[in-house]
């Protein structure tokens, strides 16, 4: 779907936002207030994913070429990282992290990745498919409501694309695959997946799955994107996959403190088959699923309305949301229910 007209522009991690509270967006991402950029995590992350992503435009396929190459580019990024750690045992030990995380992934996936995006360079024309932050868009026609026929695009990143057979596969590197919630341990939209998206919204249900329903959401915008670039790629029909791939996974890592060693493994989500609504791939061979989409229109439309007011859902908000929350500062709703005398 193309969003050459589009007359407003939205991204995934305001979508997250917004499924969490309304409130949250509005300060975040329509005043703007900044919130803590104080994250060490994705820092680390951002590190090691750069160092991949430059490892893997250097053409190599072999592991050992490419191990050279992206640790070569870890180490000096990593000599460029000024996160403030309280000793040099602590920065040696994040770094052995790092490196293990790296070999993990050639271990898993990195060969054969690299080999996959050679393969779809040479079917392409011209075009990046890596990046970091390679960007992508879906546009959603809104149908109801004050915006009422408007297209808007939603815009997502992945950090590489490459083909697998006759797939197209969008790769993002995440922190850690915690936010799927089960969605991690399904391979089927049909069952509680769809149940438990569908009672999200319900207002009657004590149902509060944000995380997982966002990334829901985000599957249908980047697997919409990767349609766009396999269009402009002139790629032909080729079905898009998306899979995300932790990079700062602790439970995974095992680490000889005698020996100042760590060792860890990977895991990759492939949000593909738990997306997808078995009907909806049979009327339109596309991996698409109606509901998602039907769901992300409404939560879109939303936001163009600015309908930020949370009270509908206010109970399960306060409870999930607030104890996190950078604005309660200034959120009328928190701080009413902070002064409110019972009795």
């Amino acid at each position: 779907m193309t969003d050459d007209t589009a007359t407003a522009t939205l991204d995934v991690d305001g979508l997250r936002t917004a499924l969490h509270c309304p409130r949250r967006y509005e300060f975040a991402h329509v005043h703007g207030l900044a919130g803590s950029d104080d994250d060490a995590v994705a820092d680390r992350v951002d590190v090691l994913r750069s160092a991949i992503c430059d490892a893997l435009r250097s053409g190599e396929t072999d592991r050992e070429a490419l191990e050279a190459v992206a640790s070569d580019r870890l180490s000096t990024l990593w000599t460029d990282h000024d996160e403030p750690f309280h000793s040099s045992t602590q920065r040696r030990h994040e770094r052995r992290v790092l490196e293990a995380t790296l070999s993990a992934y050639l271990d898993r996936v990195g060969t054969d990745h690299a080999a996959g995006i050679e393969r779809l360079d040479a079917d392409a024309t011209r075009g990046e498919l890596i990046g970091p932050a390679l960007p992508l868009s879906s546009a959603v026609d809104v149908a109801d409501g004050p915006h009422a026929a408007e297209r808007v695009r939603i815009d997502a990143t992945v950090d590489y694309v490459y083909g697998d057979g006759s797939s197209i596969v969008g790769v993002r590197f995440v922190p850690t695959l915690a936010p799927l919630g089960r969605l991690r341990y399904r391979s089927d939209w049909e069952g509680d997946v769809a149940d438990r998206f569908t009672d999200h919204f319900d207002d009657g249900s004590p149902t509060f799955e944000p995380d997982p329903v966002g990334s829901l959401l985000e599957t249908a915008v980047v697997i919409d994107g990767l349609r766009g670039l396999r269009d402009r790629l002139e790629l032909g029909d080729r079905p898009c996959r998306y899979v995300q791939i932790p990079l700062a996974n602790r439970s995974a890592a095992t680490v000889n403190w005698v020996q100042d060693t760590v060792e860890t493994s990977l895991e990759v989500a492939d949000l593909t088959d738990v997306y997808v609504d078995h009907h909806t791939y049979g009327m339109t061979h596309d991996h698409r699923n109606e509901t998602v989409d039907d769901r992300l229109e409404t939560v879109t439309a939303s936001l163009l309305a600015g309908s930020f007011d949370p009270s509908d859902r206010w109970e399960r908000i306060e409870e999930h949301a607030c104890p996190d929350c950078e604005y309660t500062v200034c959120c009328q709703e928190y701080i009413a229910g902070e002064v409110r005398f019972d009795g």
